[in-house]
């Protein structure tokens, strides 16, 4: 009975994650942890597994739809793993509850500006690094039109990516959030294929991750086999789903996660 509920639950974080590009982790961690009474490093462990899940199982399906920009990841990638360094050496340094509140703020402003948004306001001019490194692209929209897209403010979306690593350094949590933000707010890029790009630089940093909790053993089999298998499946429907869905739906989708997750950091901070 547990193990099939833990696969409904899995496949459903693994269809969210997928069509937002934030990854399982946001649906998994809460889940094992309070219905399934998981000790939380295993729940963590977890949470990689099915991220790398997540972006394996939707990569194919988006790169066949060309949502996924390569370039723009492996560009961002640079300022991502930049930031998680940093994170890592301040670690030790910075008050978390203090930042937990600070960013739960943030994330619900962002929320609150994203709603006022009807639709994707896209790059009207290509920035010079993305007219140089060609980091504009096209996709298919819902009614099978092909739209073609510039990239604006490039080295903005590499500060915030950079912004983005060190955060997720230093409160534990996805960058998913912050890469799709950061995407969508700063570069202009559609909303869909924000989403695709996130997902494919999630995978990435996720794995880089996973080898130090499987080295320390508390990747779990029992745990994470299933999770993976229902992550899997979910994000294949999930890359499906996001074919035909409107953008607009996407996006109020996404500020309602925004704002799941900004209460839970704030309630987090106030707890210390």
């Amino acid at each position: 009975m547990y193990g099939i509920l833990l696969i409904g639950i899995s496949v459903f974080a693994g269809f969210l994650g997928s069509l937002l590009g934030l990854g399982g982790g946001i649906i998994v961690v809460p889940a094992l942890t309070l219905i399934f009474n998981v000790d939380i490093r295993y729940a963590v462990a977890a949470s990689l597994v099915s991220i790398i899940a997540t972006s394996s199982g939707a990569a194919a399906s988006f790169l066949r739809d060309n949502l996924t920009n390569l370039r723009v990841a492996v560009l961002l990638e640079v300022g991502t793993v930049a930031g998680a360094m940093t994170g890592f050496l301040m670690a030790a340094r910075i008050n978390a509850q203090a930042l937990f509140l600070l960013f739960g703020g943030f994330l619900f402003f962002s929320a609150m500006m994203m709603l006022r948004k009807k639709q994707d306001q896209r790059a009207l001019i290509d920035h010079p690094w993305s007219a140089t490194l060609g980091l504009g692209g096209e996709f298919k929209s819902e009614t099978g039109e092909l739209v073609a897209y510039k990239v604006a403010a490039v080295p903005l979306g590499l500060v915030a990516m950079y912004g983005a690593g060190i955060l997720s350094a230093l409160l534990g949590i996805g960058s998913g959030i912050f890469k799709v933000l950061a995407m969508d707010n700063a570069m202009k890029l559609p909303m869909k294929v924000s989403s695709a790009t996130s997902n494919f630089m999630i995978g990435v940093t996720a794995t880089a991750s996973a080898g130090a909790y499987f080295m320390r053993g508390d990747i779990r089999p029992e745990i994470a086999g299933p999770v993976a298998l229902g992550i899997i499946v979910g994000s294949w429907l999930g890359a499906r789903a996001m074919i035909h869905l409107p953008a607009k739906l996407i996006r109020k989708i996404f500020v309602l996660v925004l704002v799941v997750v900004s209460v839970q950091m704030i309630l987090r901070g106030l707890r210390g």
